[in-house]
């Protein structure tokens, strides 16, 4: 059975918004091994409307050849897109889900198929974990702390449990978290 995964990297203080900004002075060639292996297991990306929005901005002009395997996979990838205020989609391999998505996404995973990655995209993995919809979640909390910019988790969210099942430290001193639900 597939599974649905989120891989996000936040700040220490759990920001996750605008990695641009402050995450790629810790990037190294043990994320990019992580990352690889990551990507090698996913075939689908499953996103909210604001990520596929920014996404679809600056990826399709990207290139293999100037971003490697990771422009590959975001071009090449199916990408669904959780949204309830789009009406169509421009990126090569989008489709939009609407209505009941909970249903669609546990159709999705009992489909053949590797894992379905949810990246950025803070408000629909709330949702999932609060829905008990996300089976895996990557952290690569960066050493350092933003201040201000929208964190991954809300305030009023709820209790989610989840089980630490795999943890790393890398050179530059990020921490490489793997959970998986704590379901009952």
């Amino acid at each position: 059975m597939r599974k649905i995964v989120a891989a996000e990297f936040l700040s220490l203080d759990g920001v996750m918004e605008s990695p641009d900004k402050w995450h790629f002075p810790y990037y190294n060639n043990e994320m990019a091994e992580v990352q690889s292996a990551q990507m090698a297991a996913w075939d689908t990306l499953l996103l909210g409307r604001r990520t596929y929005e920014e996404f679809a901005a600056v990826w399709p002009g990207r290139s293999g050849s100037e971003f490697g395997p990771v422009a590959e996979f975001m071009n090449n990838s199916p990408k669904l897109v959780a949204s309830t205020t789009l009406h169509t989609l421009e990126w090569h391999n989008s489709t939009l889900i609407r209505g009941s998505i909970g249903d669609q996404l546990d159709k999705l995973k009992q489909q053949p198929g590797r894992d379905i990655a949810v990246i950025g995209s803070a408000n629909l993995v709330q949702w999932l974990l609060r829905e008990n919809l996300l089976d895996r979640l990557y952290l690569l909390i960066d050493p350092i702390v933003v201040g201000t910019g929208k964190r991954l988790f809300a305030q009023d969210g709820g209790q989610v449990p989840l089980r630490l099942v795999d943890s790393r430290t890398f050179g530059t001193g990020v921490l490489f978290l793997t959970y998986e639900a704590a379901r009952t």
